[in-house]
């Protein structure tokens, strides 16, 4: 197997890759794809578009964002997950019961994703909502941070029993602004000190336990004037005084919380230079091309340890699994 990948993750048109998609693939600089709604159809036609791009490129790395709640981009054929704010609300009501569920939602997605074709979902969500966050909201398990950290944990575990990978975000917490990085540039203007009462807390505990790590589109003006992918104070906090070894993936470079890093080749410059591992560069193709040019040469062999290592299970044979029942009808009573 390969043991370094290209340092960029794409995105796809449609369903099906299409003839430009397969040559674009076979850039050495493309590491991964990540797929979006509108390019699933089902679990089934999933899973055969995942066998697709493995044709193409067998080493590639493909993600999905498919946390629950709002952001499921799988809806046939999978779990219909809730939001992870459900299951802290279980917790509020009753910790073991909240944890325990916490652990089985994390095995189910990881079975589930696998038997999908994905290599990672990027989760869990480890931001601490705070009541005025137009993005995080539901997404987070908790505003107590405390509760994040051990619900963040079990649900890691969790992934990790499924044999895939778990993917901490938004570090250091997306949690305490109310601006949405996909459409502004937020500016959390609180003291380092609040932050590292707070929003750092499931990161603190959780860096080791994590694969990889997205950082946040947000500037944190009392600690550095970046937004924090672009920080190489914020990601060497993150590898050094919290010991994190897994990769860095960047958020998405076309999202405007990524502008003020300039165009689109500088953006790609910066995050790399700040210590991303790999860049996620989706819905702007044109974007994309300009990153993969400026990415030929480059590799990373943080990112391709993350791939799915075991015989993935079938999609239908889930069922037969007496945890994936009784998780399974459990979340989906909580989606309701």
């Amino acid at each position: 197997m390969t043991q370094s990948l290209g340092p960029v993750m794409l995105d796809l048109e449609g369903p099906r890759l299409t003839k430009a998609e397969k040559h674009l693939l076979m850039d050495p600089a493309v590491g991964g794809v990540i797929l979006f709604a509108r390019n699933v159809e089902n679990a089934y036609q999933v899973r055969k578009l995942c066998s697709d791009i493995r044709r193409v490129r067998g080493e590639l790395l493909l993600g999905i964002d498919q946390e629950g709640g709002r952001v499921q981009r799988i809806k046939e054929g999978v779990t219909r997950m809730p939001a992870m704010a459900r299951i802290g609300d279980q917790f509020a009501e009753d910790s073991a019961s909240g944890l325990a569920l916490a652990k089985d939602a994390g095995w189910l997605l990881g079975m589930e994703m696998a038997a999908c074709g994905l290599d990672i979902s990027f989760a869990p969500v480890l931001d601490v909502e705070s009541g005025i966050s137009s993005v995080i909201g539901d997404r987070s398990f908790s505003t107590d941070p405390t509760h994040v950290a051990a619900l963040g944990q079990c649900f890691i575990n969790g992934l990790h029993e499924a044999g895939m990978a778990a993917v901490g975000k938004h570090f250091p917490g997306h949690g305490g602004v109310a601006a949405d990085s996909h459409v502004a540039l937020p500016v959390d203007d609180r003291p380092l000190a609040l932050i590292k009462q707070r929003d750092l807390v499931p990161f603190s505990q959780l860096a080791t336990q994590l694969d990889g790590v997205m950082p946040a589109h947000v500037i944190y003006s009392a600690f550095d004037s970046r937004p924090a992918g672009f920080s190489p104070s914020w990601l060497g906090m993150l590898r050094e005084s919290l010991g994190f070894k897994g990769c860095i993936f960047s958020d998405d470079l076309s999202m405007a919380g990524a502008h003020e890093a300039g165009d689109p080749k500088e953006r790609a410059s910066a995050a790399l230079a700040a210590g991303c591992d790999m860049l996620l560069v989706c819905n702007d193709r044109s974007a994309a091309l300009d990153v993969v040019e400026a990415c030929r040469g480059l590799q990373s062999k943080r990112p391709i340890k993350l791939r799915y290592g075991r015989a993935r299970p079938d999609v239908d044979a889930l069922t037969a699994l007496g945890r994936w029942r009784r998780t399974h009808a459990k979340l989906e009573a909580l989606a309701n």
